[in-house]
């Protein structure tokens, strides 16, 4: 688990914090005050509708039983929920609108692991439109990747892929060593002289999404930007087939 930050208030405690790559919010109620916090027990973690999603902590007021965190996912548009601290429910209060008649319920996101040459496993965060795709290795696919500067590539919501997703493709994201979803060392075991792991993760992802019919090799695409073009170039000359 890697904490990344906290938020504070007058009688509970935030923590946001990733485990298994996915960023995750554990709320601790605090003693009263002049007594001792000796250790934290029995925090409840707020609960999310997708199995792969982007979370953060927004501004909430201190002396609040409120907290308000931002919510999106490959299938779901950005959403503000108010999280109440002490009943442990979370009520919607906004969410992005999206035209063109677009229905949420109409699109699956999967989670799945890939095992990379060396054993270790790779998270993969997946999104399609149940209606159109067959999942028997006749389906096309976009694999994403970037993999560097402890980066985390956190499965979001972009109006722009539903195109995508509205012609048939599957839509795929590699969380590649280099990157940091999964922590520090994550990241430290795709740099350097640990960088071909970035390349070689990749490449494993794609087999496995090939080896279990979401894809075949001929309609398999592959992208990748800025450090993730160092990527494509890489795994495109490393396995062109």
């Amino acid at each position: 688990v890697k904490i990344q930050y906290i938020k504070l208030f007058s009688d509970h405690l935030a923590v946001s914090e990733r485990e298994e790559g996915l960023p995750k919010i554990t709320v601790f109620h605090l003693p009263e005050v002049e007594e001792p916090l000796i250790n934290l027990e029995g925090g409840k973690s707020v609960q999310f509708i997708d199995p792969v999603y982007s979370v953060d902590l927004s501004v909430s007021q201190f002396s609040s039983t409120i907290l308000r965190f931002s919510y999106s996912s490959l299938r779901m548009p950005n959403s503000v929920y108010d999280y109440d601290m002490n009943t442990g429910e979370s009520v919607l209060k906004k969410i992005e609108t999206v035209l063109g008649g677009f229905d949420a319920s109409n699109y699956v996101t999967k989670r799945k692991w890939a095992t990379a040459s060396d054993g270790t496993e790779i998270p993969i965060s997946i999104v399609y439109q149940k209606n159109l795709v067959k999942l028997d290795g006749s389906d096309p696919m976009l694999l994403y990747g970037y993999g560097s500067y402890e980066i985390c590539i956190d499965p979001d919501f972009e109006a722009s892929r539903l195109s995508l997703l509205d012609r048939g493709f599957i839509f795929a994201i590699a969380h590649i060593r280099g990157g940091g979803e999964m922590g520090r060392q994550w990241y430290e075991n795709g740099k350097f002289l640990k960088k071909k792991n970035t390349f070689t993760d990749f490449i494993s992802c794609a087999e496995y999404l090939i080896e279990q019919k979401y894809c075949s090799k001929e309609k398999l695409c592959i992208e990748g930007r800025s450090a993730g073009g160092l990527l494509i170039g890489a795994v495109l000359n490393m396995r062109p087939d």
